[in-house]
């Protein structure tokens, strides 16, 4: 029985990679993809421009999202017990009042995709058991979905992770440190679940780092504590959130930094990536472009989506 699932996922990872490099003339006839996400925000972010990638290529995406706001892992893995332990209880399941188990069997996913929560994604022992849980969970529900691991990306070089007073032990001190850890941590749990990995990570890594368009925070400090409504740095070319202005439940308007969730931008070069893997195709040429998002840049994000894809493989 296990060397006929270990021979069954080499075939479908070898299909999956195939796809992957498929040249975008070659897959013309419009393909409908069935999508599964289970994570948190962050696979909202990355999923997000999606549909609208499809859409522009003539294709289709059905997308159906069990994510919980910062949620593990582990979250997920006890909401599969809860349920299994007592169907009735409310922490087993998600929007609609459906459990994951339910989700998977009426389905018919195409992909499947888990993912570790960013503030841990640099800690591979949070990683254990629960991604081998849910793994094997998954694929008895929903065997003829390909699972896929959704890597997620790094926080803003000036988000205040980066500059505590006190550093906790075994946590990144800076942006190129948390990516090192969680790449790491990623490319391990893959190889160990025998799973492709969605290398988001990668993506935003090498946009950052890029010398004309990456963001470059340090260099333009911005005084926080005597900004005035609705005062903001110049944040062009920032994958993440970062500064904000918020109503909040009193009225007041704060200012609050975000250097976590994908901006626009950081949002599109998600979808870019998720589209080259779930759909086959490359996203360089996509006429779809959110509103607001550079031309020029929006090309260079649908390059480095194209790159990172092409690097991990």
């Amino acid at each position: 029985m296990k060397g006929s699932f270990s021979k069954s996922l080499s075939i479908a990872v070898a299909l999956c990679s195939f796809a992957l490099h498929l040249p975008a003339e070659e897959s013309g006839t419009p393909k409908t993809v069935r999508l599964l996400t289970v994570g948190n925000s962050f696979s909202h972010n990355a999923t997000h421009y999606l549909g609208d990638l499809a859409k522009a290529d003539g294709n289709t995406l059905i997308l159906r999202e069990d994510n919980v706001g910062g949620a593990s892992l582990e979250v997920h893995w006890n909401k599969v017990q809860a349920f299994e332990k007592n169907p009735a209880d409310k922490l087993g399941v998600y929007t609609g009042g459906k459990s994951l188990k339910d989700d998977l069997k009426g389905g018919h996913w195409d992909f499947v995709t888990i993912q570790q929560a960013s503030i841990k994604s640099h800690d591979l022992a949070t990683y254990r058991p629960f991604a081998v849980e849910m793994r094997d969970f998954i694929k008895q529900y929903a065997p003829d979905a390909m699972l896929l691991l959704h890597e997620t990306w790094e926080y803003r070089l000036d988000d205040a992770r980066f500059s505590p007073k006190t550093p906790q032990p075994g946590e990144p001190k800076s942006q190129d440190e948390m990516y090192r850890e969680l790449a790491d941590a990623y490319a391990t749990t893959a190889r160990e679940l025998g799973l492709r990995r969605i290398p988001v990570g990668d993506a935003f890594h090498l946009a950052n780092h890029d010398p004309q368009w990456g963001f470059h925070a340090l260099a333009m400090p911005f005084d926080s504590q005597h900004a005035k409504t609705g005062e903001l740095p110049d944040q062009t070319h920032s994958l993440n959130v970062g500064w904000n202005w918020k109503k909040q439940k009193d009225g007041q308007v704060k200012l609050g930094m975000d250097g976590h969730h994908a901006s626009t931008a950081g949002e599109y070069l998600g979808a870019c990536v998720w589209y080259e893997v779930l759909f086959g195709k490359s996203a360089e040429g996509n006429r779809f472009v959110p509103p607001g998002l550079d031309a020029d840049y929006a090309r260079f994000l649908q390059a480095t989506a194209h790159r990172a894809i092409a690097e991990l493989h």
